[in-house]
């Protein structure tokens, strides 16, 4: 059972907590993961996002006990709070997009999040289920080094898989080209601007079509580029089983994996 976080009036009960937020659209069928139709059909992609939001937050949920972090989704459309049930492991909360664009939900998820009480806050999406551990922790663990940063995950893609605060900094998501390869550059220009450190993680990926997709399935049975990265990316049994299965029932999946993948390398 997840706690529903109603900003008006919900405290953290502890100091110096970081808040993990998965920012997620409910995975309802026609609504996610469209860009992977018509090579999956719409139940598919469904669960497929079923499978990495299970993922994602049980990897959240395992961090060392003095990490002093809280798993949240922050979900869209309000109203979906029934879409999460059974996905989410004990002690995850759940918080109601506010905006209009990406930024603006972005932006208010976190001050949301602030007046609560919470330390610091890491945005996360929803499309990366082997974010290795390691980054995680690396992302809190330099928000609470003394002095004023944040810090950013660039994604493989230009856009980014993580941005973390210390606290609000509405520029950092203003007059910014959502859900294009100028995402990332134009965020740590924002930050250049205010001369606001922005520490940088390392490099990921997401998964939102046919490629990515099998970057993926590479990934997760040990072949190139992510296997040879430092990190160690998280395992994601739920979604290392669906894609097994994915791959029994849909043939243009199974070819799709069946390809020669491309030269190794580490991005």
């Amino acid at each position: 059972m997840s706690f529903i976080i109603d900003p008006a009036t919900y405290r953290v009960p502890i100091p110096g907590v970081c808040a993990l937020v998965m920012m997620a659209k409910a995975p309802r069928v026609g609504a996610v993961k469209t860009r992977l139709t018509p090579l999956l059909s719409e139940e598919q992609a469904a669960q497929l996002s079923r499978c990495f939001i299970r993922d994602m937050a049980e990897n959240i949920a395992v961090l060392p006990g003095d990490s002093r972090a809280s798993g949240i989704i922050a979900y869209m459309p309000k109203g979906e709070e029934p879409a999460f049930d059974g996905l989410l492991p004990d002690g995850f909360h759940l918080l109601a997009q506010r905006g209009g664009d990406l930024g603006e939900r972005l932006l208010n998820a976190a001050a949301d999040l602030f007046a609560a009480g919470f330390a610091h806050v890491c945005l996360i999406n929803s499309d990366s289920p082997t974010l290795p551990r390691s980054v995680l922790i690396d992302a809190m663990t330099t928000l609470r080094r003394p002095g004023e940063r944040a810090v950013l995950g660039e994604a493989t893609d230009g856009g980014y898989y993580l941005i973390g605060l210390q606290k609000p900094q509405p520029h950092l998501f203003q007059h910014i080209a959502w859900s294009t390869s100028r995402v990332a550059r134009q965020t740590l220009a924002r930050a250049a601007e205010r001369n606001l450190e922005m520490a940088r993680l390392a490099r990921w990926y997401d998964v939102d079509d046919g490629p990515s997709l099998r970057e993926l399935f590479d990934e997760l049975r040990g072949a190139a580029p992510w296997a040879a990265s430092r990190h160690q990316g998280y395992s994601a049994p739920v979604t290392a089983r669906f894609l097994q299965e994915l791959a029994t029932a849909n043939a243009a999946v199974r070819r799709l994996l069946a390809e020669v993948p491309p030269e190794a390398s580490v991005r």
